[in-house]
Order: structure tokens, then C-alpha cells, then sequence
């Protein structure tokens, strides 16, 4: 359950951060802080 979870989560981190990114710049940054955001919570 945690797992599908995360999964969907992470999937929605990644369609907020494709449509909110305008350069290759802002995805790197997203995809860190998205990282980030895992690392916390593990």
C-alpha cells in the first residue's frame, strides 16, 4: 500500500515539474527537490 503510494506521488512530482519547468535548468532543480522530498520521508 505505502509503495503504490509513493509511486503515485512521485508520479505526480514528475507531471508537476514537466508542466512547471520552462528550462533544462528548472528540471534539474525539480528533479532535486523531489530527491529531497524522498530522502525526507525514508
Amino acid at each position: 500500500m505505502i509503495r503504490k503510494t509513493m509511486i503515485v506521488a512521485a508520479l505526480a512530482v514528475m507531471t508537476v515539474s514537466t508542466a512547471a519547468c520552462n528550462t533544462v535548468r528548472g528540471v534539474g532543480d525539480d528533479l532535486n527537490s523531489a530527491a529531497d522530498a524522498v530522502d525526507e520521508e525514508t
